[in-house]
């Protein structure tokens, strides 16, 4: 293992820095997905359209003939195709979290326990490793749990994340000042800002990226409950009032902007999901949101216009990568990793 990072030099870009390029995964296993390959995949080939037609160079893995075929008539054009072993698409969490030291790209690496133990596929225990080098990245190891969905960082020191996923007994039994502890050596983080729990039914224990995110610095977005029937209506409060009353690495009072969440969704097997605006993925020039077709989907889209004037808005269905029972669980950001500039 590589010691912590204790180098002051190390910095995490801000998603909204400027990018060399986007990664992301094909669906491959049908047994991931309730035998549906097509539903994901349609929901990504958007994802991947969006991102390069507005000049963003895409890294798409792709395990195996059939994926690497499948892809190839679905996105050929779009994305730069690489054939790889991963056990699912979710890169967010088993890919490397890039950084910058001493202005060299370097990719930190954290163990994975399948969120938990909820999803054992040892390929994910690997991929993060060959994207880096893929990258062509300096690999920092790290011998402690953490996956890339769980934290949200402003590129300036501040970190948001939840109790529910960093402190969960089924990840590394922390305390709050070990975790915090950690987060400090691996990211350099000067701040750490905790929220208490992420959506309903939420697969991953409460990322952060579905429900809170940094926007630019001092700013953030959250989402506000769409009708009296909104399952998380007093998660989505209590989100935006923890936000309200706190401050980021330079003493910034939040600026908290809230846009109308998806509410009451049931999918394919009835059970209410995570569904979620908040798994947009920012990149050069755009950002692309996922969307269910609800009432709310248009002033959401709207509101996150405004906070994204230099940068196109677009929504990209997102249903088949919801998914359902076991399978799928998350949306754009849970499946890329931005590398910066």
């Amino acid at each position: 293992m590589t010691d912590p990072v204790s180098d002051s030099t190390l910095t995490v870009p801000a998603e909204w820095a400027p990018q060399t390029a986007i990664w992301t995964a094909w669906p491959a296993d049908p047994d991931e997905w309730n035998g549906d390959l097509e539903a994901p995949r349609k929901d990504i080939a958007g994802l991947i359209r969006a991102l390069a037609e507005h000049g963003n160079r895409v890294r798409l893995l792709v395990n195996g003939l059939e994926a690497e075929e499948t892809a190839t008539a679905a996105v050929g054009s779009f994305a730069e195709l690489i054939p790889a072993r991963y056990g699912d698409v979710w890169l967010r969490d088993t890919g490397p979290i890039f950084a910058h030291m001493n202005e060299e790209l370097v990719a930190l690496r954290f163990k994975t326990n399948s969120w938990g133990g909820k999803y054992e596929l040892p390929d994910d225990v690997t991929v993060g490793d060959d994207v880096a080098r893929l990258a062509r990245a300096k690999l920092i190891r790290f011998d402690f749990v953490l996956e890339g969905g769980a934290v949200d960082q402003d590129g300036e020191g501040t970190i948001l994340t939840t109790r529910q996923t960093l402190l969960n007994p089924n990840r590394n039994a922390w305390t709050r000042e070990q975790a915090e502890a950690a987060l400090q050596k691996a990211f350099n983080a000067k701040s750490i800002i905790w929220i208490d729990e992420g959506l309903k039914n939420d697969h991953t224990d409460g990322h952060i990226d579905n429900i809170a995110r940094f926007v630019s610095p001092g700013r953030v977005v959250c989402q506000s409950a769409s009708g009296p029937d909104d399952p998380n209506a007093e998660v989505l409060d209590a989100i935006a009032a923890t936000l309200a009353r706190s401050t980021d690495a330079n003493g910034r009072k939040l600026d908290v902007v809230r846009i109308p969440g998806v509410g009451l969704y049931h999918n394919a097997l009835g059970e209410i999901s995570p569904a979620s605006h908040m798994n947009f993925i920012i990149a050069n020039g755009v950002v692309v949101v996922p969307v269910y077709g609800s009432s709310s989907e248009a002033a959401a889209l709207d509101a996150l216009r405004s906070v994204f004037p230099g940068r196109a808005v677009v929504g990209v269905p997102s249903i088949g990568l919801l998914g359902s029972g076991m399978a799928g669980g998350g949306s754009f950001h849970c499946i890329t990793q931005q590398q910066p500039l």
